[in-house]
């Protein structure tokens, strides 16, 4: 697993939760006694079965579960203002919400250009109607789906849409999100220029 998403979540815990409760995730998930120490490296590269287990510990140390922790994740990763280029990299996307939508085929493609070799999950956007459109995710780890689900929910209100999203698990490792958009035009969209801060 690529070092920035095992960054990402800590920082994410750290900002949400404070250092002792990433103190008591890395102590549980062993981090110090696999890695040498608790924090992870944005640039190296880790065993997958540490993402799980990391999440996993969190899930147990908050008493929370595991689809709500990582729903927060991906809400927190597109509206912390230290994650601007997140936001940006997604609203390049379209114009619309429903651009975006269609555009998160090709977000893994974007990413590595981004970061090289950062591989995220694959992901399939259907659009079963004038209203409704699925999003698969596929990846190494399951969860990912729960994740794209709070960037979604933010994402919409970027672009002043208002929808309703559900997650399920899509066994083997992969989630299905299902959007029905309610209301095009709920809310003014936030201002976004691809040649400014945003």
């Amino acid at each position: 697993m690529h070092g920035l998403i095992n960054h990402t979540i800590q920082r994410f815990v750290l900002d949400s939760f404070g250092h002792r409760v990433w103190a008591q995730v890395a102590l549980r998930a062993d981090l110090c006694a696999v890695m040498g120490t608790a924090d992870f490296e944005p640039m190296l590269t880790y065993d997958d079965a540490i993402t799980p287990r990391v999440i996993n510990r969190l899930s147990a140390v908050m008493k929370r579960a595991i689809p709500d922790l990582l729903e927060d994740l991906g809400a927190w990763l597109v509206s912390n203002p230290d994650r601007e280029g997140v936001r940006r990299l997604l609203r390049f996307g379209g114009d619309d919400f429903e651009e975006f939508l269609h555009s998160l085929n090709d977000l893994p493609e974007r990413a590595t250009l981004a970061v090289e070799d950062l591989q995220l999950p694959q992901m399939e956007v259907a659009q079963l109607d004038d209203w409704r459109f699925t999003l698969t995710c596929r990846g190494k780890v399951q969860g990912f789906g729960y994740v794209m689900m709070g960037v979604m929910r933010v994402i919409a209100d970027d672009y002043g849409t208002l929808a309703l999203l559900d997650c399920k698990a899509a066994p083997p490792e992969g989630e299905v999100i299902t959007v029905t958009i309610i209301d095009r035009h709920y809310a003014q969209g936030r201002s976004f220029d691809l040649g400014a801060g945003g």
